[in-house]
């Protein structure tokens, strides 16, 4: 099969780009997704100056590495959330505790990342949008329609000028359905493409693990959405309900056993990869499949190799032929 298997750096930011990418080669991966943290892409950098672009290019040649897709998760979160502390953690020290500034850098910040992929040669951003109403997830004090329909046009009003950078360089956007963001299942899917209406930039990193938990069949939504599948995460996820933990974490933090869910190793979860597969495959899907590694009860050196192991391993194509077809018309043979 011709489809890349590649590691999102995300979960590795605390290495240096130099050692991540060691790391990628000698496993025997094909690329890496490059988180936009870390040391590994300072899309300012990237978005002005060539030589930065070819340090990066220079650096993955050398490991035989290639790079379909930048990740812009923390940064996406930063433009459709309301303030809270928390975006400090992924801001700059010049804008952390001041609500405006911290906008206004991660609008600028998102249009960068559209100029950086396209400098990298990477087709794909992937990320979060953020969410002016994830508090109202849960329907007390009553929440008005008109609130809802509100947050998902404030969402249309914040995104549409960085949707536009992303046009002018050639580049889509990926949102990585996730609790947390204006879509974060289906039915809140649905009403986003409606919200912009149907805007080809604006599609999906499809990764199942966030859909499992809530109760979904991941391999329908690839399915519903079969336009939109522009980049897919392999991840996986474990639902462990035993009467006493819930569906909504409890507060435990993740790898508490205690959970009622929690992410996994691929392979070692709930996650049904051949379904996803062979509905990647109808919709004739041919980029990255993205190992985003994280299992807090696994050491994620192994966890990685293990991953790629069982990535490659499921990752067939369709069959050639209609085998109903080629019979037609056949005579059988007693054997």
């Amino acid at each position: 099969m011709s489809r890349p298997v590649t590691l999102f750096t995300g979960q590795w930011a605390d290495l240096s780009f130099e050692d991540v990418c060691r790391k990628t080669s000698g496993w025997g991966y094909d690329g890496l997704e490059i988180a936009c943290w870390g040391d590994h892409m300072d899309v300012r950098k990237a978005a002005s100056d060539p030589s930065y672009v070819k340090g990066k290019k220079e650096r993955l040649g050398e490991h035989n590495l290639g790079c379909w897709a930048l990740g812009a998760h923390l940064t996406g979160q930063c433009v459709g959330d309301p303030y809270d502390e928390r975006l400090d953690a992924f801001a700059p020290a010049a804008v952390k505790g001041q609500p405006d500034a911290l906008r206004n850098w991660a609008v600028e910040e998102m249009k960068a990342t559209a100029r950086a992929a396209a400098a990298m040669g990477c087709a794909v951003v992937n990320g979060f949008m953020g969410s002016p109403i994830w508090k109202f997830l849960y329907s007390f004090p009553p929440t008005t329609e008109k609130m809802i329909e509100d947050g998902f046009q404030r969402v249309v009003d914040l995104w549409s000028p960085i949707l536009d950078v992303f046009d002018e360089n050639g580049v889509k956007f990926a949102l990585e359905v996730h609790p947390t963001e204006i879509a974060f299942d289906f039915y809140t899917t649905e009403r986003l493409f409606h919200a912009f209406d149907r805007r080809p930039t604006l599609g999906l990193n499809f990764d199942p693990s966030h859909l499992l938990w809530q109760g979904m069949e991941p391999h329908l939504f690839i399915r519903e959405f079969a336009d939109r599948i522009y980049h897919v995460h392999m991840k996986d996820a474990s639902v462990n309900l035993d009467g006493k933990s819930g569906i909504l974490g409890s507060h435990l933090p993740f790898g508490d056993l205690r959970r009622g869910w929690n992410f996994r190793s691929l392979g070692h979860g709930d996650v049904n990869f051949e379904d996803i597969i062979r509905e990647l495959n109808a919709i004739g899907y041919r980029g990255p499949l993205s190992v985003e590694w994280e299992d807090n009860g696994m050491d994620r050196e192994f966890g990685a190799r293990e991953s790629l192991d069982f990535v490659r391993s499921m990752n067939f194509s369709s069959a050639d032929i209609a085998f109903d077809k080629e019979m037609k018309g056949k005579k059988c043979l007693n054997t």
